[in-house]
């Protein structure tokens, strides 16, 4: 019979190891019995969690290969056909704390999602007899963001996260702050907003890792730009994020494309520029791969360019 080989990183409190295990392959299967055979019939040490089975609990989620998976909901199969491979390797969750084995930390990112006030914050509406009533569209509105399972996978696949633990917010954070400030019956958004934009908002490196990985297909990114659009619809304009966005906004309906020398001063200032970004500009001139000298002329067609900005202006008013 054929055999998965299958590597798990082990933890015990105080070290790191893997560990290895075979299992006989059966078709069908699902990861979380892949990883639920080896404890029973091989390994009662093994530690992981799992609870639904239905993909609702969100507590079996671990890396597979590199990548974050749901176990209960992903199929063995699938995971062997992406890889062209019988040898898998799990490991938990990147960007938590391990406990033991695959089993990973969730106070730390509990406190951090306190600060977003995950809850309704009732307006003044729902004081009167008819309490709080939705609309059939004010309710899809928090339908997607309200379908998170809380797995981690998107934070695990974060590689802003990566890098930025202290001062980033995970995706599952930024989905629970979206959804309090497009629900209807809450009466303070920017208390959900403020925190978003204190914490890192526009660092998002747009690798949509986590929208692709995400097992409840929530689409994060979009969630990230409404936020990002809200924060300026606030007045908060004068940070680099805001800043980036316009010298974009500006340079495309001026001219139809960007004016890469002009970006970094738009963007930091000319100071800031100058102090930071001047030794990485004056590599890239020297291997050709801009030219300071060099200001782009107004594309062709540019009025149909403008029209798609007026389009827009005529859909968000």
């Amino acid at each position: 019979m054929e055999k998965i080989t299958v590597k798990i990183k082990r933890f015990d409190g105080r070290e790191s190891y893997y560990q290895k295990y075979e299992v006989p392959y059966e078709k069908g299967k699902t990861i979380l019995w892949l990883l639920t055979m080896i404890r029973e019939e091989q390994d009662p040490t093994l530690n992981f969690t799992s609870a639904c089975r239905h993909a609702i609990c969100g507590s079996c989620a671990v890396q597979i290969n590199g990548n974050a998976f749901l176990a209960c909901n992903t199929s063995l199969d699938e995971v062997l056909d992406t890889y062209k491979t019988m040898n898998l390797t799990f490991e938990p969750l990147k960007n938590f704390d391990v406990i033991k084995d695959l089993v990973i930390v969730w106070e730390p990112k509990m406190e951090k999602m306190e600060k977003v006030k995950p809850w309704i914050i009732p307006s003044e509406k729902g004081s009167n007899e008819h309490g709080f009533l939705q609309s059939e569209e004010e309710f899809h509105q928090i339908a997607a963001p309200t379908d998170c399972i809380l797995c981690g996978v998107c934070a695990s696949e974060c590689n802003q996260l990566a890098v930025n633990q202290e001062g980033y917010l995970e995706p599952f954070i930024l989905n629970r702050a979206y959804r309090y400030i497009v629900d209807s019956r809450d009466g303070s958004p920017q208390d959900h907003l403020q925190p978003v934009l204190e914490n890192d908002l526009w660092k998002c490196l747009h690798c949509m890792q986590c929208v692709s990985q995400c097992p409840k297909s929530i689409p994060l990114t979009d969630q990230i730009a409404y936020l990002r659009s809200s924060t300026m619809q606030m007045g908060a304009v004068n940070n680099q994020g805001a800043k980036h966005a316009y010298a974009f906004h500006d340079d495309v309906k001026n001219k139809g494309r960007l004016n890469e020398t002009m970006l970094p001063i738009k963007t930091d200032g000319l100071v800031q520029t100058a102090l930071t970004k001047i030794p990485f500009a004056l590599r890239m001139i020297k291997k050709g791969k801009i030219n300071p000298l060099h200001m782009p002329k107004q594309i062709s067609g540019i009025h149909e360019v403008r029209r798609l900005y007026e389009y827009a202006e005529e859909v968000k008013s």
